[in-house]
């Protein structure tokens, strides 16, 4: 494992403005950097009430004016929402005010159900275009031709690194194809982690982006100063992923002791299946729980997330996990 990173969602706590996850974001961002991490990932989403970072692009500038050496940027950036061209000229822009700081993770999916991604969009004519606008944006993101007659400005030879996101075989093997590195949200979805990751390594054509596969995983984690702490702070997403999956999507709920009581047994068995890949608990069990998610996914960098109600306690959570990592980093560096 060559480096580990964080993806915040910026979550809107119950009790909360948008204005205060906005806040705690940049907040965490500084900690993070502190901390160690390598990159700050920033994701789109919309119309959830319960995630402040719709406006990725704008949120990625403001967290990389607050920090100084820490990668930041997008995981991701839904490609079908946007004009390639648009896209460029943001993430040209952002790497124009910060140099050798920005990356530009793409996502295939818009992030958001289905009214709203009429709401996005133009037109919907239901194509799958995402392999073509991504050419199109590197093109963009390139050297430019000399009869090039539509060009990115800013955006035009800035080189921002671009990564594919996915959960699927196809993320996988369109990275492989493109010789990009690839990134897995195994955070939420991690039922064909490994069959994708198979796929991209065996398959992977190098290019001038990149010689080898490279491959993120990302990983929850809830950590506390004790096990009992940690599972607890946990309930907080547990709940607002139950919710959101039974189509009532609110603001990131307060921990309870009662998470049996308020979510049918079919739907937590399913959450759980859903965050199958996370490290909870105490500094001990983490980093129990994170050295067995590098050992058997062998990724080149870990990204992990993790979303808890108070603040200063996701802080310390990520404290916890930076030390653990860091720990578990020099062990593979050293073998």
């Amino acid at each position: 494992m060559h480096h580990y990173s964080l993806l915040d969602l910026s979550p809107v706590a119950e009790g909360a403005t948008t204005t205060q996850a906005l806040a705690n974001t940049v907040d965490l961002a500084v900690n993070a950097e502190r901390f160690g991490y390598h990159r700050y990932w920033l994701a789109e989403h919309h119309n959830m009430p319960g995630i402040a970072s719709a406006a990725t692009a704008v949120v990625i500038g403001r967290v990389a004016a607050a920090t100084s050496t820490m990668r930041v940027g997008s995981g991701g950036i839904m490609l079908p929402n946007h004009a390639p061209l648009v896209v460029a000229e943001q993430f040209g822009t952002l790497a124009a005010m910060f140099p050798d700081r920005i990356d530009l993770g793409l996502g295939r999916a818009p992030g958001t159900d289905m009214n709203t991604a009429r709401a996005l969009r133009r037109y919907m004519d239901g194509a799958d275009t995402f392999p073509q606008d991504v050419a199109e944006l590197l093109g963009y993101l390139d050297d430019a031709p000399s009869d090039a007659r539509v060009r990115a400005v800013p955006g035009q030879g800035s080189h921002v690194p671009v990564w594919i996101l996915g959960s699927s075989l196809f993320g996988a093997q369109f990275a492989a194809y493109m010789g990009l590195p690839y990134a897995f949200a195994s955070h939420f979805a991690p039922q064909m982690l490994e069959e994708a990751l198979r796929t991209y390594r065996a398959t992977f054509k190098p290019s001038k982006y990149l010689a080898k596969p490279y491959v993120m995983v990302a990983a929850g984690v809830c950590a506390a100063d004790t096990d009992d702490e940690a599972h607890y702070l946990r309930t907080s997403q547990m709940l607002s992923f139950a919710r959101l999956r039974s189509g009532q999507p609110g603001k990131l709920p307060a921990p309870v002791r009662d998470l049996e009581a308020q979510v049918p047994a079919p739907v937590l068995r399913m959450v759980h299946e859903a965050m199958a890949v996370s490290a909870v608990g105490g500094p001990d069990a983490v980093h129990q729980d994170l050295s067995q998610i590098v050992a058997r996914y062998r990724p080149d960098e870990l990204m992990v997330t993790g979303m808890i109600h108070d603040h200063a306690a996701r802080v310390h959570s990520f404290g916890i996990a930076a030390q653990a990592l860091a720990d578990i980093q020099a062990v593979t560096h050293a073998a």
